[in-house]
């Protein structure tokens, strides 16, 4: 599991991570998992879960 960097502030998220946490949540049909003021480390968790998300949906089904 990737490990969550904390930031030491409560800085807001990057650019970068709007982006990803904005494209994450429509690919996972999580709309509301984008919030515009979330911070560094709020927006790395939920862009974990998101993808983790994601990861288990392209698995294919288990069957007996």
């Amino acid at each position: 599991m990737p490990k969550i960097r904390v930031a030491a502030t409560v800085s807001p998220m990057t650019a970068e991570q709007a982006a990803r946490l904005r494209q994450l949540s429509i690919d996972a049909y999580e709309p509301d998992a984008f919030k515009p003021a979330l911070t560094q480390a709020e927006a790395e968790r939920r862009i974990i879960t998101l993808a983790a998300k994601l990861k288990l949906l392209d698995e294919p089904p288990h069957t007996l």
